[in-house]
């Protein structure tokens, strides 16, 4: 069955959730780290970890650097993978003074709205 069979009944874009900041454009910062694609971060993994909390500026924390953090590592864990369109990798991240959180991370790669490669990295729970 082709799919002009199906009726869309609604479809929401990439460009849509950027837009409506479901996901965060991180692209440029990704392509200083070396990926060579559309890069973007969920909404929650951004606001949940990568943001820093407050109070943690006088620790040293910032965003730029947490979102370096995950990038480098997300970049480590594909470079290390082979035949997959995702890998898994593990952040600590601050939350408090004397206080860290290991994350677990998905970073997929996938079609983009034109079927060009996109990279979405993401909590599990935003799979």
């Amino acid at each position: 069955m082709a799919n002009e069979d199906f009726n869309v009944i609604y479809s929401y874009s990439r460009k849509q959730a950027i837009e409506d900041g479901i996901l965060v454009d991180v692209t440029e910062e990704a392509k200083a780290h070396g990926f060579k694609v559309h890069t973007v971060v969920t909404d929650n993994l951004y606001h949940r970890y990568i943001e820093v909390p407050t109070g943690l500026q006088a620790e040293g924390q910032s965003t730029v650097g947490r979102l370096h953090d995950v990038l480098v590592l997300a970049l480590f864990a594909a470079r290390s993978s082979k035949g997959t369109d995702r890998v898994y990798f593990k952040v600590d991240f601050l939350m408090e003074p004397g206080r860290s959180e290991t994350v677990d991370i998905i970073a997929h790669i996938g079609p983009g709205d034109a079927a060009e490669p996109v990279l979405t990295i993401m909590l599990p729970e935003d799979d």
